[in-house]
């Protein structure tokens, strides 16, 4: 698949703003701490995917009732669904300039009767963009970081009207924020996340 900026403007992808702050103190800290364990930015871009693959925990996963969706709170609450987390991954990533893009998937919801909108980031390397997906494992997903080839949680299913969403945005969707910021707990919003771009 062909993956498409919204804008050609690259230090779009890394701007903070409300969601991606990346100049939040915690941001700031917890960048730093990684970064120090680090040799390049690739080894570090791989450090933090997986700091927020692994030690915040996919809230539908750990049964956590809370919705968060600013980078920072999901750093402090420790605690997001995927999109909180790619926003999360993305304040990490841009902290220490590493271009990253939102980006998203149409996947089958529920009993698969449904679908969903699911999020993930890109970060550019090498002059090209490779998606990575940081939601967090469980049996049966197993992604990975990876500049060789993508290692995604799913795989969208097209006979289930199921994609792969090309655009890279710079900002979280503006129908996938709205979701998360009108949902009074996680199941709400389980219900009523969008189901296409």
């Amino acid at each position: 698949m062909q993956l498409i900026q919204e804008t050609p403007d690259l230090s779009a992808y890394l701007a903070a703003d409300e969601v991606i702050d990346h100049r939040h103190p915690l941001v700031r800290e917890t960048a730093a701490r990684l970064a120090a364990q680090s040799a390049d930015s690739y080894v570090y871009a791989q450090a933090a995917y997986e700091f927020v693959r692994d030690a915040i925990p996919h809230s539908a996963d750990s049964g956590d009732m809370r919705v968060t969706w600013r980078a920072s709170d999901v750093l402090e609450q420790g605690t997001g669904i995927c999109h909180a987390k790619a926003h999360a991954l993305a304040a990490l990533l841009r902290a220490e300039d590493v271009p990253t893009a939102l980006c998203y998937q149409r996947l089958t919801h529920g009993a698969g009767s449904g679908h969903c909108v699911h999020g993930l980031v890109a970060v550019r390397f090498c002059g090209k963009w490779h998606r990575q997906d940081c939601r967090g494992n469980k049996p049966g997903v197993d992604a990975q970081f990876s500049l060789a080839g993508e290692r995604l949680a799913f795989l969208p299913d097209a006979e289930s009207n199921g994609m792969d969403y090309p655009v890279l945005y710079a900002a979280p969707h503006p129908v996938v924020l709205s979701a998360m910021k009108s949902a009074p707990d996680r199941p709400h919003l389980w219900e009523n996340l969008p189901d296409a771009l």
